[in-house]
Parts: C-alpha cells; sequence; structure tokens
C-alpha cells in the first residue's frame, strides 16, 4: 500500500537489543515502539547509554535487533542495509580526496558512473554553502563545511530516511545555531524523512515535528513530544514560551524518568496536544 503523508516510513515495534556481558545479558534497548511519518522530522533524546547510537546502528542496517521488528513503508525488512541513509557523529571525509570526490562517495560506492555522481553533487554544492570548495581538501574546511560536506554526502544518496547521529556536537555555539537554522532551510525545500539523535532538547525541539525521549537503559520511549510550533522556524524562538513549555516536558522526562517509565514495565504517554 503507497505511504500516505501519515503513514510511517521507518516504525520499530518491540525492538530490543541485547548483549552478553558478565556472564549474563544486558539489555541495551527493550520493547522500543517508534516511528517517522513520510516528510516528518523526528528528534530523539535520552541520557548518555540510553542504547541511542546502537538504536540508529540497527535502522542503518549495521547491527541486527535481539528481537522485534523493522518496517519500511509498512512492511517488516529483515535489513535496512542500503536502503535508509546514515551520517555518523564524525563527518568522516577522507582526507586525500577533495571535497567533490568525498560527498560522491556513497554514489561512487554503489556504482554510479563518475560523470553522473558529479552532476548530482555540482548541482547541490551552491545550497550547500560549497560550490567554491569543489576542489578543495577537507583541511581547507571550517568545521560547519566538513558537517555540510558530510550531510550532502548523505542526502546525494536519495533515501527515503535520514539517520542522523549527532550532526552538530562538535561545534562551537554560534556555528552550532548556525548549521541548525541551515539544516531547517534545506530540509524545508527537499522534506526527507528525518530522525535524529541529539543530547540537545533545544535542538531537538527546534528541529523537530515529534520528540522521543528514551528512558535510562534498557531505552524505551518514555515520552513523545509533539512539536506544534509553526514553521520555519528561527532559533531566536528557544526564549518564546510555547518552546520553554515543550522543552519542560522533555526536561521533566529526562530528569525524572521515573514519572514517565513507571513502575509497570514502562508506558508512552504523549505531550504537546491539545
Amino acid at each position: 500500500m503507497a505511504a500516505t503523508a501519515l503513514a510511517a516510513r521507518l516504525a520499530t515495534k518491540g525492538l530490543g537489543k541485547a548483549y552478553r556481558h558478565n556472564g549474563g545479558r544486558l539489555d541495551a534497548l527493550l520493547g522500543l515502539d517508534l516511528a517517522v511519518r513520510v516528510s516528518e522530522f523526528v528528534g530523539l533524546i535520552g541520557p548518555s547509554g540510553c542504547g541511542k547510537s546502537t538504536l540508529l546502528n540497527i535502522l542503518a542496517g549495521l547491527d541486527a535487533p535481539t528481537e522485534g521488528e523493522i518496517l519500511l513503508d509498512g512492511r517488516p525488512v529483515d535489513s535496512t542495509l542500503g536502503r535508509v541513509a546514515y551520517m555518523p557523529q564524525k563527518d568522516l571525509l577522507l582526507p586525500w580526496r577533495t571535497v567533490l570526490d568525498n560527498v560522491t562517495l556513497g554514489l561512487e560506492i554503489a556504482g554510479v558512473p563518475s560523470a553522473e555522481r558529479a552532476a548530482a553533487a555540482l548541482a547541490r554544492l551552491e545550497a550547500f554553502g560549497l560550490a567554491e570548495f569543489a576542489g578543495s581538501y577537507p583541511a581547507a574546511l571550517s568545521g560547519g563545511m566538513r558537517q555540510r560536506a558530510a550531510f550532502l554526502r548523505t542526502m546525494l544518496l536519495d533515501r527515503p530516511v535520514l539517520l542522523l547521529d549527532e550532526p552538530f556536537s562538535s561545534l562551537d555555539a554560534l556555528t552550532r545555531a548556525e548549521m541548525q537554522e541551515w539544516l531547517l532551510g534545506v530540509w524545508e525545500s527537499a522534506r526527507p524523512s528525518v530522525l535524529m539523535v541529539t543530547h540537545d532538547v533545544d535542538e531537538a525541539i527546534l528541529l523537530s515535528d515529534r520528540v522521543y525521549v528514551l528512558t535510562p537503559r534498557p531505552g524505551r520511549v518514555a515520552l513523545e513530544v509533539v512539536v506544534d510550533l509553526p514553521r520555519p522556524r528561527h532559533y531566536t524562538q528557544v526564549t518564546e514560551p510555547e518552546f520553554v513549555r515543550l522543552k519542560r516536558q522533555a526536561l521533566s522526562a529526562l530528569i525524572e524518568p521515573g514519572r514517565a517509565d513507571g513502575a509497570n514495565g514502562g508506558w508512552s504517554r504523549q505531550a504537546g496536544v491539545r
């Protein structure tokens, strides 16, 4: 069945991941249910060690769950490898390749002919602020430019879902704010389905349509915050009353996880819906 505007592009059902640890079982994720709808930007926050990066590795097809299902467009899949695009924390630009060669690396691995992948990249370099640096090497780029190059490499794969793992965590505060606003503009123009992990609650609310808050390990959904702030957005909105209200809700689940997780094995509640 074709996906609709409200359909889940990517979803998990009862997802769990366990490891052997000191002769026993260590659950990193347990009973995790979440969804990213078509053209939706979803944020994911949670305490350190709650399994956020583990989840992205599973959703990217780099690791396998112990239990549960992953669904693409409503259909269970054995693996998402090659079917979603994944941008890790570090930009992983190869220092011996130019910007153009770096951003087309994924297309090269996929077997796209040289002329075709160069044309695809050159058509978008200006929108990513990199047109003048196509022939430059990563050492010549600022931190923000390196992240834009890494994001372009991810976008050029043209996958239905983008997984972003704290893409701006290494940047200074001013550059980070600039990159958040830039990402909002890029997303508004292309509207891919995005799941982004971040430790920054402000960033999650500013960028997202919905934000999932995970519990401490084993990670599961403690709270789902619906961000009904109008778009386009600007980072100066972080001081507005409605933004502060949503932030308070998310922080309450992070700081007092027992209130959202409950004593009955965990439950999920939704916030921000009137």
